[in-house]
């Protein structure tokens, strides 16, 4: 990665029977996700055509933020303890923006 803000986009499909479940523990991420000094947002979506399906929107100001958050307790604790066994799916990527004016 470059060193400058990262966006993450996950994508996260609930087992059958554990979405809300799932919503309420990650009311919890998002606050404190969002109270990171490197966190500059966290959107969470939910997919028209399967509800069970959450998109998780997140941008870092840069590589050690990111870290960070996924170092943190409570992100161990809830996301990877609590979360991630009541999941059928995650896939999560970096992506960067494209500039279609000629830069990349």
């Amino acid at each position: 990665m470059n060193g400058g803000p990262i966006t993450t986009v996950a994508e996260w499909r609930t087992k059958s029977g554990q979405l809300e479940e799932v919503l309420k523990l990650l009311a919890e991420v998002v606050q404190k996700s969002r109270e990171e000094n490197g966190n500059l947002f966290y959107t969470v979506y939910q997919s028209y055509n399967d509800p069970n399906t959450l998109f998780l929107i997140e941008g870092y100001k840069d590589e050690s933020a990111l870290d960070a958050h996924r170092n943190s307790d409570y992100f161990q604790r809830i996301v990877i303890g609590k979360i991630v066994p009541l999941l059928d799916n995650r896939a999560v990527s970096q992506v960067r923006t494209l500039d279609y004016k000629g830069d990349t």
